[in-house]
């Protein structure tokens, strides 16, 4: 008997970045350990994100984004919620308000942070709700698409993410929920990979893998440039089982480090 395939579940995830002077590092991204509750990459070191919403794909709200963001596009539901979910887990949010067009400010982020942050992220208030009434539209053109994932077709819960980077502005704090996600860091990625090797962090094989891409960027800026001039390959791993065990394979035209690695290497990194 076949095994039936789970179904994608639509999912958006954004690396905040911004430029550092470290020893080890010129760059870092905003990231969240997730609450050991969560029946998804409980307590992993992980990129702001989540699920699609039904209150993502409003068609209404193409009316708050920017005039050259309001053609067709099959990403624009990924896309706010990836901007949904970093003002909801990382308290930044990248907004701008429609008269002046400039960038929320940091005492305008705490004043939406207290009225809309939770009741977003527990479903009571659409996100559309919060752009009208506080006369903002969504700054979609500040992401780059950085990469898209699926989880492989053996897990019993899958998700076809979208990953986006964008820069963080400098003027917001951000900030972990204390909810979905316990701790927060900015970190350099060859910081991740030391942490991750060492056992300090669980880094799940995508986000291990994004992080490594994002070491050959010197500033945020070319991350997010070449994210934006640059086609995004769709990954999908498959399962090899041989006698030396069970692997993950993933096509070298996604231009990642590697093409095969273990699943015990995986689950443990």
């Amino acid at each position: 008997m076949t095994k039936e395939i789970a179904p994608l579940k639509p999912a958006a995830t954004v690396l905040l970045v911004r430029d550092c002077e470290k020893e080890s590092d010129t760059i870092e991204v905003f990231m969240v350990v997730r609450h050991h509750q969560i029946d998804f990459a409980s307590g992993a070191l992980v990129f702001p994100g989540g699920k699609v919403d039904e209150a993502d794909m409003e068609p209404d709200l193409v009316q708050f984004l920017p005039k050259g963001e309001r053609g067709d596009d099959p990403l624009r539901a990924y896309k706010i919620a990836s901007i949904r979910e970093s003002f909801e887990e990382a308290n930044i949010l990248l907004a701008r308000n429609r008269e002046t067009g400039s960038l929320v400010t940091h005492d305008r982020l705490e004043e939406l942070a207290e009225k809309y942050r939770m009741p977003l992220q527990n479903g009571e208030v659409p996100i559309i709700d919060m752009l009208r009434t506080e006369n903002l539209e969504l700054a979609t053109d500040l992401l780059g698409h950085y990469a898209h994932w699926l989880t492989p077709v053996h897990m019993p819960k899958r998700f076809d993410t979208h990953f986006f980077i964008a820069k963080a502005p400098p003027h917001q704090l951000a900030a972990h929920d204390g909810e979905e996600s316990v701790d927060s860091v900015w970190i350099g990625p060859n910081e991740v990979l030391q942490a991750a090797d060492k056992g300090i962090y669980t880094v799940i094989f995508p986000t291990r893998m994004n992080i490594e891409v994002l070491r050959r960027f010197v500033t945020a800026e070319d991350a997010v440039e070449n994210a934006k001039g640059t086609d995004t390959f769709t990954v999908l791993p498959e399962m090899e089982i041989t006698e030396e065990g069970k692997f993950l394979l993933i096509p070298e035209e996604a231009g990642y480090s590697v093409t095969r690695r273990s699943i015990d290497a995986v689950m443990d990194k």
